[in-house]
């Protein structure tokens, strides 16, 4: 009869802690050891102390410079959720549910900037915008009780699929959807 999960577990973590405390207690008697050991000659390093000291600081100085300097350059640039040519881009309603999807708009233009807000009603799925050669334009993930939003840009006419690119059921390879790009 096989041992339930709990049971390994338990059998598991008894060595695992014994041997993280024996480990830990050789680490503290190395450190103590190695810092009583050297108190004694502490005089001898004062001068190598005072120029790792300085060198710290300038090393600390010229760090922190350069993080604010990237951290103030990048943060300009928030939010990052939204390019800035996509500012006034018409926003569809995209809901994924077993085995379909649910758009709020048919029918697209070329040339025209569309922002696809896409969620989930039951579990997660991938979407994937592919065009008619089946390459893939761009894809983002479908999760329930939350949005993420795409931006497209259709440069060609035609007729696109939308595939679902995460396993999410008995189902999932009917999961294909088309629009209209006119």
């Amino acid at each position: 009869m096989a041992q339930p999960a709990w049971m390994i577990t338990l059998n598991v973590q008894q060595p695992a802690w014994i041997i993280t405390l024996l480990v830990s207690s050789l680490v503290f008697i190395v450190f103590w050891f190695i810092l009583k050991n050297s108190k004694d000659r502490e005089e001898d390093y004062d001068g190598i102390k005072k120029k790792g000291f300085k060198i710290r600081n300038v090393y600390f100085v010229i760090l922190f410079s350069v993080l604010l300097g990237a951290t103030f350059y990048t943060i300009t640039d928030l939010p990052y959720d939204r390019p800035p040519e996509f500012v006034n881009a018409t926003e569809v309603e995209v809901e994924a549910l077993q085995f379909g999807w649910d758009f709020s708009q048919e029918e697209f233009e070329v040339g025209e900037k569309y922002a696809f807000h896409v969620t989930s009603q039951d579990v997660n799925h991938g979407i994937g915008f592919y065009d008619e050669d089946m390459m893939l334009l761009t894809q983002t993930q479908a999760m329930p009780d939350y949005t993420n939003t795409v931006y497209v840009e259709f440069e060609e006419p035609g007729t696109y699929q939308i595939l679902c690119l995460e396993y999410c059921g008995a189902a999932h390879h009917l999961m294909i959807h088309e629009i209209e790009v006119k």
